[in-house]
């Protein structure tokens, strides 16, 4: 078959990235189902022929800095596996976020002798636990967005799961 003209290879290219579009908004479904709302692109906006950038949809108060964290107050996005020191009510602790990906985080915090651990996935799942003087509490759910309230006492960790590879990890102490 003769090589296409350059024009058929842009329509073509276009077709593909539009059949993109909609696949992926299919699968994701439009706008916000608690509230009814559905989002559109305006009609005179083209889809573009180079690949989108990613960008990273989790916004933190403390960026991507895991120094941050050492104090115990921080609000971090995370893209990939990574440690963290820092103190809890029964000394000091080491958290790991074992797995950051699509929709999924996973965590584990070793204080001594004891461990806390806990793994989510799915849009808006997410991890709580709560470091109390002689133990820790802790569970992964459907997940608030919003920061955990500070707790007297305690060290609350909350992290979760992004649907663009991104986890949102924060602590918060008194």
């Amino acid at each position: 078959m003769p090589d296409p003209a350059p024009a058929g290879r842009t329509q073509r290219a276009v077709g593909c990235v539009v059949l993109a579009a909609l696949t992926a908004l299919a699968v994701t479904g439009c706008g916000d189902p608690g509230n009814g709302t559905a989002s559109a692109e305006p009609s005179s906006q083209r889809p573009s022929l180079a690949p989108p950038t990613p960008s990273p949809a989790v916004t933190a108060a403390d960026g991507d800095d895991l120094a941050a964290c050492t104090d115990g107050n921080c609000e971090i996005a995370v893209s990939r596996p990574v440690t963290i020191r820092f103190e809890i009510p029964d000394g000091p602790a080491t958290l790991s976020l074992t797995k950051v990906g699509r929709n999924e985080v996973g965590y584990k915090v070793t204080s001594g002798d004891s461990r806390t651990s806990g793994e989510a996935s799915g849009d808006g799942w997410g991890c709580l636990a709560v470091f109390t003087p002689g133990g820790s509490s802790s569970g992964c759910s459907l997940i608030a967005s919003e920061p955990p309230d500070r707790q007297e006492g305690a060290v609350v960790l909350q992290v979760l799961a992004g649907a663009e590879g991104t986890a949102l990890l924060r602590l918060v102490s008194d």
